[in-house]
């Protein structure tokens, strides 16, 4: 099903409480003031986000275009992407860059900032801001090997026992059953 922008916005709800708090987060990392003005026209020439970035890992960002034509702006939005997957930002929760420079889709880039802020904590060296709940650590379980196998003998409905139940008498794919 395609939707046009307009459609769109019905189905991705934007939370500007979350954009508030990731403004509030992306400006206390840089220990500036948060600017006014509207979420996506604050961040929207990827400048702000190349900051960030380097703050978050310092030199992962080389460039920043601080003005220049739309193309040279995109491109701080993909220098920003790729700091941000190289920093541990999985690939399905970063943001296309129309989502952000077309305003096409800005309630995820809220939330893929967001879970860039969350990541931030698990990275022992950064000491600023986090953003989120605390993530969970590894929690791995060892068992026994008679913890393992105690429950060989045991048959349950997911193995194919069903009190006695059979597909006798249906007749085969396609056939209707007869009752």
């Amino acid at each position: 099903m395609h939707l046009s922008p307009k459609n769109r916005s019905q189905y991705m709800k934007r939370d500007k409480n979350l954009e508030a708090d990731v403004l509030q987060w992306i400006f206390g990392c840089l220990g500036e003031p948060v600017p006014k003005g509207e979420f996506e026209d604050i961040l929207r020439d990827g400048v702000v986000l190349c900051k960030l970035a380097n703050k978050l890992a310092p030199g992962s960002v080389k460039k920043i275009q601080e003005r220049g034509t739309n193309f040279q702006l995109m491109e701080n939005i993909q220098r920003f992407q790729a700091a941000a997957k190289a920093y541990g930002l999985p690939q399905e929760e970063i943001f296309q860059t129309a989502d952000l420079f077309e305003r096409r889709n800005v309630a995820q880039v809220a939330l893929s900032l967001f879970a860039l802020g969350r990541i931030t904590q698990k990275h022992p060296e950064w000491n600023g801001p986090t953003l989120g709940p605390k993530m969970a650590d590894k929690n791995e379980r060892q068992f026994t090997e008679e913890q393992l196998r105690s429950s060989e003998g045991l048959l349950n409905l997911q193995m194919g026992y069903n009190k006695g139940a059979s597909q006798s008498g249906h007749g085969g794919f396609g056939n209707t059953r007869h009752m």
